[in-house]
């Protein structure tokens, strides 16, 4: 709650009103005011503000010098910023993003993230003046998933399944003791999504479709992880600070558009998207994550009536608010370097990860100008201190810190593993194969079976949840690794066999299969068909065979999945479990009679859907007529029959993509080659070889990770080869730093300039192709925003792929496609 005392009331009362803040961000359309009086009322504690804290910071402020000032409203991202670049700039706050890891290395052990975080703490600590503590976040959003060896929870998808808000509570205390024995302060979490669309790619993020979860679940996973505050002090050791987002009507997005435009009305963003925000501010959550979508058309990041009106007015919240990954960038009339209307609007801390050094700038001449009211800007740094004085980053001693034996423990694993198997959702048991008998032959396949990885998802260890093995995973275990285990304890026989391959008839088998890893950007589908044909045809083969099947389905989302659930006695929604695949065994796997060890008790918090066509299935919305409808799950104790379900998918043919152009030896609609030279350009359909029109460029199918997956290109004279189609709008994945990714091998050196180039934007990479050996796969990623600061159109992208050559150069390619920054991206000087 607001002190009649605090420093704030006191600053806007002498200066500018609040009010005038509000009004140079403020929208003009009808379609985004907001009217308080109707949003309910939540309120931080009384010992948020408490009055030592606020004299405290009241103090402090009045030390602060106005360069010190403007760096507690910066945050930079350690990609990009080093302890020694804090003797020159005073930043309030570093982040660790999703790919970030110390000094470059994103698989660093923990030691080594201990290491940064004191590293930075020291620098902080030598600057001249105030000496105001930095606050460290980072993205914690199922477990400490950036540190090899951590517990991986269940994503928040299987938590919201599990109906068990306890056990959320608990997995914060857990999540909040593995990061503050690494150093880190802060967590960009809870997510408080409440997703309408099932085709964006941050689905598995949100708790449930209905706001009743979140609403059920907000606070206990917030007091999980910062304890409850107390009057005169900070979070107790071994808890961290919280930030509930996206902030708001992040998951309402039209078309399930990641970072896109909710068009809805101010009661439905009240009804449906406000969802757990009250619960968490009444719990005492110290940060707030704006949203990088839209309402109506204007971005969060700029709406002064949601992020101050609304937040600070009827929802009564008094920590700060924190923008996302250079998410101001995005405003009208702003860039990455410079955005006067988000801190006027209400952001208090701007996430510029790699743009921090000109924001810093352009902010502090912003300030000294006036563009910026000293009043706003001494409002957003008293939010940050009071955080800071919460969070306990003044305190000196950290008893937590280093106490590496905390990260994995087998406390935590086995807090992970109750909840993988409270999350699992039986869709389906016929013939009652479930629980299958411990002494059984149990087959296991499916390439998923013993990937952690696959089964941990996006936003574990990277970005986007790729590259990873089981080795990066030193404490966990697979989903096959457990079914052996609990099999052959019970004396049974468990076999490995990725394709369903067998040479003596098992009595039951177990198929795992489902998505891939993936975040925001590349998860965005367009539609809910489960594509991918091989673990359909492994399991119509072991039905052929008369083998008993379980299909342990893995995904970010309910998909449309009517084949394979036709050809499976038994089908298990497993969503993403993380490292702790035993849970699954535990529900799966009986006794030696055959009797349950333990009865699922997940039930849908999402509806699946009866059609592949992906429009919103929420429940309560007219018409609704889903598969399986929200809250469904059948456990051993309650059986029901699923009768044949439709195979009409209720979409036709190929869909089109914006970020896959050469996969697995295919073209993917609606992106097809071209050969072109000063004769004019050849496009390809079929053939297996092609050349340009002058003949300076032959195209042959070849041999590259897998049979004919790849394409030799023979340059002969100045010619292109490019993958053409209609226009995409590429802007949001340049944004989001994403790279051209494709995999080469130079077969004969070139003899003259090559670049490879996105529309009419190139960059040079002669010297790249030089230092490739001959003969040897290699893998180039150059980052979209190169291509864009090159002069390329990424909001109409209709060539997203050119190698152009001037003079002989043979080269085969493969598996061309857009790809997360991992650290490993480079962007060639043009």
């Amino acid at each position: 709650m607001r002190t009649a005392a605090s420093l704030l009331a006191l600053t806007l009362a002498l200066a500018t009103p609040a009010v005038a803040f509000a009004q140079v961000s403020t929208p003009a359309s009808e379609n985004v005011l907001t009217h308080p009086d109707r949003w309910p009322r939540a309120a931080s504690p009384d010992a948020m503000s408490d009055p030592r804290t606020e004299a405290f910071v009241a103090d402090l402020l009045s030390r602060l010098t106005v360069e010190e000032k403007v760096g507690q409203i910066i945050q930079g991202d350690i990609s990009s910023v080093t302890p020694a670049d804090l003797a020159q700039y005073p930043l309030g706050s570093i982040l660790a993003g999703g790919s970030s890891g110390p000094w470059g290395d994103d698989k660093a052990p923990a030691a080594k993230w201990v290491e940064l975080a004191q590293a930075f703490r020291a620098a902080a600590a030598a600057r001249p003046g105030a000496k105001v503590p930095l606050i460290y976040g980072i993205d914690a959003v199922h477990g400490h998933n950036n540190v090899p060896g951590a517990t991986i929870f269940p994503h928040n998808i299987g938590l919201g399944a599990a109906r068990d808000p306890q056990l959320i509570h608990d997995i914060g205390v857990a999540t909040a003791l593995e990061v503050a024995a690494t150093g880190a302060d802060w967590t960009f979490g809870p997510t408080l999504a409440v997703p309408q669309d099932d085709r964006w790619g941050r689905t598995y993020e949100g708790y449930s479709e209905n706001p009743e979860v979140q609403r059920a679940y907000a606070g206990p996973m917030t007091l999980g992880l910062q304890g409850e505050l107390s009057a005169d002090g900070s979070l107790a050791p071994g808890r961290i600070a919280g930030s509930a987002k996206h902030y708001l009507a992040d998951g309402g997005t039209a078309g399930g558009k990641d970072q896109g435009d909710f068009q809805g009305t101010e009661q439905e963003l009240i009804d449906i998207h406000l969802g757990g925000y009250p619960a968490a501010i009444d719990a005492g959550v110290l940060s707030v994550m704006a949203s990088f979508s839209s309402w109506n058309g204007v971005k969060h990041s700029g709406n002064a009536g949601i992020l101050r009106d609304v937040l600070h007015g009827p929802l009564g919240f008094d920590g700060f608010v924190v923008s996302d990954w250079n998410a101001h960038g995005q405003l009208p009339g702003c860039s990455n370097e410079s955005c006067p209307q988000a801190i006027i609007a209400g952001i208090d801390m701007l996430m510029a990860p790699d743009s921090w050094k000109a924001l810093y700038d352009s902010t502090l001449a912003q300030v000294k100008s006036g563009e910026i009211p000293m009043a706003r800007l001494d409002e957003a740094v008293t939010r940050i201190l009071r955080a800071k004085v919460k969070a306990g980053v003044f305190r000196e001693e950290r008893p937590v810190e280093g106490r590496l034996e905390v990260i994995g423990s087998a406390e935590h694993r086995a807090l992970a593993r109750r909840a993988v198997r409270e999350s699992l959702v039986l869709l389906k048991n016929e013939g009652s194969v479930l629980p299958i008998r411990a002494g059984a032959r149990v087959l296991v396949a499916g390439t998923a079976a013993d990937d952690i990885g696959q089964a941990a998802g996006g936003w574990t260890l990277s970005w986007q949840g790729t590259g990873n093995t089981n080795a990066d995973f030193p404490q966990g275990q697979s989903i096959w690794a457990g079914i052996e285990e609990a099999v052959k304890a019970a004396g049974g026989q468990a076999s490995l066999s990725a394709d369903g391959a067998f040479t003596d008839k098992p009595d039951v088998a177990i198929v795992v299969f489902g998505e891939t890893p993936y975040a925001e950007f590349q998860g965005d589908l367009d539609n809910l068909d489960f594509a991918p044909e091989g673990p359909l045809e492994t399991l119509r083969k072991l039905k052929a065979a008369g083998i008993p099947t379980v299909s342990v389905f893995l995904s970010g989302r309910p998909l449309w999945t009517n084949p394979e659930i036709n050809q499976s006695d038994a089908f298990v929604a497993a969503w993403l479990p993380g490292t702790e695949g035993g849970g699954v065994a535990d529900v799966l796997i009986g006794d030696r009679e055959g009797k349950a060890r333990n009865d699922f008790k997940g039930t849908l918090s999402f509806s699946w859907p009866k059609t592949a066509a992906g429009q919103p299935l929420n429940v309560g919305q007219p018409g609704y007529d889903p598969q399986f409808a929200y809250g469904y799950g059948l456990t051993y104790a309650a059986p029901a029959s699923v009768g044949a379900l439709s195979e009409e998918s209720g979409v036709g043919g190929e869909t089109s993509t914006v970020d896959r152009y050469l996969v697995d030896g295919r073209m993917v609609s609606p992106w097809s080659f071209m050969l072109r030279d000063g004769g004019g350009e050849f496009r390809m359909n079929s053939e297996r070889t092609a050349q340009s029109p002058r003949g300076l460029l032959r195209l042959a199918v070849s041999d590259g990770s897998a049979q004919e997956s790849a394409r030799t290109l023979t340059f002969t004279g100045p010619s292109q080869a490019v993958v053409a189609g209609a226009p995409v709008d590429l802007t949001r994945q340049a944004n989001g730093e994403l790279a051209l990714s494709f995999r080469y091998r130079v077969d004969a050196p070139a003899q003259g300039p090559v670049h490879l180039g996105v529309g009419s934007a190139a960059v040079p990479i002669t010297d790249l192709l030089a230092a490739a050996p001959t003969g040897e796969w290699r893998t180039m990623k150059v980052r979209l925003s190169c291509f864009r600061d090159a002069g390329a159109n990424v909001a109409s992208a209709d060539v997203p792929f050119v190698l152009a050559a001037t003079g002989a150069l043979t080269i085969t390619v493969e598996d061309i496609r857009l790809a997360p920054n991992n650290n490993d991206t480079v962007c060639p000087a043009t």
